[in-house]
């Protein structure tokens, strides 16, 4: 998959695409189903698809401090477009020089200039422009003097409602994992190096992988069991505390992995963390052997939903 860093930097696609445009935040079932649809008509045109997100999210650059939780990262986003077969990912760089495109220029700059799109797969509800004063009906405007197809998305539905990312995001917020599975069509999952911690896990009796998410988390504070997969691709059980840690004074939110019946060094890796099952909500305890004794009853709850033995 090539990746286009700045879309209204990149050179025209002479050929041309077939084009969907959105924020594409987790990659869910409603957006699988729009990258099925591009791909069958970029092959029928014998055109690339062309994925197109924002970084940073509009909401997130006009009121980043009432914008939703992310989903997914910028690299999380990319390795699930690259497996769906997106062709080519092209960031457009939400700016105050963005933001402040007409919807004339948005249309002639970027889906005529550059991408010389030839399909384009967008909702109708969608926006562009300064103000957001382009819509749905001038996009049709524009494409039909230069015959573009403009093509409606996808309605997908899980418990007779539409898929969304806000549906995602609820779930997650409420620790229902499995629908959080459901709607999004795989495990909710996140990406990071490890870093280096206080090593109080260590001295429990539960080393932990720590990750500092670089993004506003989606999940509900609290244990979970997950899947780890490590960076030579090997998967192994794991028991995930995600919060501030209330015991220990924390302030800041962060994902601690204990690997079961594993023995190493994974500072510096990159780790893959896939969210299974919801065990237990974040609680203060009034000393570390309160919280000690409850992390081995977390460790046996995480084995019993993994279906994980007990080591020799």
């Amino acid at each position: 998959m090539r990746i286009v860093r700045c879309v209204r930097r990149m050179p025209a696609l002479e050929r041309g695409c077939a084009v969907t445009i959105g924020n594409f935040d987790g990659l869910h079932l409603g957006h699988q189903a729009i990258v099925r649809q591009l791909r069958e008509h970029a092959r029928r045109l014998d055109l690339p698809s062309v994925m197109m997100s924002f970084e940073p999210m509009p909401r997130e650059f006009f009121a980043p401090d009432s914008a939703p939780a992310r989903l997914s990262s910028p690299r999380e986003k990319m390795r699930m477009a690259q497996a769906l077969g997106i062709d080519i990912f092209a960031w457009a760089r939400f700016d105050a020089a963005f933001a402040s495109l007409s919807p004339h220029a948005f249309l002639e700059d970027l889906i005529a200039a550059r991408l010389n799109a030839h399909y384009v797969l967008v909702g109708e509800d969608f926006r562009f422009g300064q103000k957001r004063a382009g819509d749905i009906e001038t996009l049709r405007a524009f494409a039909h003097d230069r015959d573009i197809e403009i093509a409606p998305l996808p309605d997908v539905q899980v418990d007779g409602a539409r898929v969304s990312s806000t549906r995602v995001r609820d779930a997650l917020a409420a620790g229902e994992v499995g629908q959080a599975t459901r709607l999004l069509g795989h495990a909710y999952w996140v990406s990071g190096r490890v870093v280096a911690g206080k090593r109080l896990g260590r001295t429990l009796g539960f080393p932990t992988a720590n990750i500092r998410l670089a993004r506003k988390p989606a999940p509900r504070y609290g244990v979970y069991a997950v899947w780890v997969y490590m960076a030579d691709g090997v998967r192994r059980a794991g028991a995930a505390s995600f919060g501030v840690r209330p015991t220990v004074n924390g302030r800041e939110p962060l994902l601690e992995v204990f690997v079961l019946d594993f023995e190493g060094d994974l500072y510096g890796q990159r780790i893959d963390v896939s969210f299974e099952a919801f065990i237990r909500a974040e609680e203060r305890y009034d000393s570390l052997d309160a919280l000690t004794a409850q992390m081995h009853r977390d460790v046996a709850s995480v084995r019993a939903h993994l279906q994980e033995p007990e080591s020799p």
